[in-house]
């Protein structure tokens, strides 16, 4: 297998869970300067990934940095789990529990017409805890610090959502959306449709465009196959 790093690459990663997605950039620029014998080299990502998520990342090396925004406007496919009757400030379990809700009179019934109300285009209000600027600054970095935050909604569409397990409190769902999407927000719509709260628990990024996560490096694959060349 042979590379064009400066030329410049499309390289496919599966971030860990924990590992911001800076985190990945610098790891693989590490490695590839490494492998190089170079002390500089342009990477970037295509779309961020929170820490607690998993899956599919784009990372574009040298020349090719500057074509990151064809592959930020892919749609995304996700396969996230939620969990009822809770809510948290980040709408996922990186912060504590602020409130409790009843969540027994959840039906599969009632979720499915639940779910099937948010296929279309909409608008969504991000999370106070993501990375939008707010005033010139990151929105997670204000609500961290206890400031109100109040994201502008934006535009979103939702193409596919479909449900892939239900067992109080608990379910799974698979979504086909547009760049910008936020699943933890749309995880918080659907504990609000049904009367209850929900909190994501798990997220993994499957496909970005025609690009798949079955097709990606790991980070040690990858350090490997340098290791070879």
């Amino acid at each position: 297998m042979e590379f064009d790093f400066l030329e410049g690459e499309v390289l496919l990663f599966d971030k860990p869970e924990g590992w911001t997605s800076f985190d990945l950039v610098k790891k693989v620029r590490g490695l590839i300067k490494r492998h190089m014998g170079i002390q500089k080299i342009k990477v970037g990502h295509a779309g961020t990934l929170d820490p607690l998520a998993t899956g599919l990342m784009i990372l574009c090396t040298g020349k090719m940095t500057k074509q990151i925004s064809r592959f930020q406007n892919l749609d995304k496919n996700y396969v996230a789990k939620l969990e009822f009757g809770k809510t948290t400030p980040s709408f996922d379990t990186e912060t504590d529990v602020d409130h409790y809700y009843p969540y027994d009179h959840i039906t599969h019934e009632k979720l499915l017409k639940v779910l099937d109300g948010f296929i279309g285009t909409q608008e969504q209000y991000p999370p106070a805890y993501s990375a939008k600027n707010i005033k010139g600054e990151r929105a997670y970095k204000l609500a961290r610090k206890g400031e109100k935050v109040v994201p502008k909604p934006h535009t979103i569409t939702i193409s596919r959502l479909e449900l892939l397990s239900f067992d109080l409190p608990f379910c799974s769902f698979q979504v086909d959306c547009s760049k910008g999407t936020y699943i933890r927000a749309l995880v918080r719509d659907i504990g609000k449709s049904l009367d209850s709260g929900a909190v994501m628990t798990a997220l993994t990024r499957t496909r970005i465009g025609e690009y798949k996560l079955s097709d990606a490096y790991s980070i040690k694959n990858f350090e490997n196959i340098l290791s070879g060349m």
